[in-house]
């Protein structure tokens, strides 16, 4: 059985960072969590974790918000002063 790493603090501060941005964004393109979770096929505990921080979102899933969305894709991960 593999061995479970647990994520980083930085990389769980990461997430929760993209989890913010991805929430602002629906709420500026006044969009509910399930219009999002319409658009995208996702389902509904999976977005509301990834929309908490609570999970990591595959590239897919991002991919497929930022269209239901309306936003490009690096709006939702960008980083603030170009720190990681």
């Amino acid at each position: 059985m593999p061995r479970v790493i647990p994520p980083d603090p930085r990389l769980l501060e990461r997430r929760r960072r993209i989890a913010a941005q991805i929430r602002a964004a629906r709420l500026h393109a006044n969009l509910s969590q399930q219009d999002v979770i319409s658009r995208t096929g996702m389902d509904r505990s999976a977005y509301q974790d990834l929309e908490a921080g609570r999970t990591s979102p595959l590239l897919d899933n991002l991919l497929r918000i930022s269209d239901a969305i309306g936003v490009p894709l690096s709006y939702l991960v960008r980083e603030e002063n170009g720190q990681p």
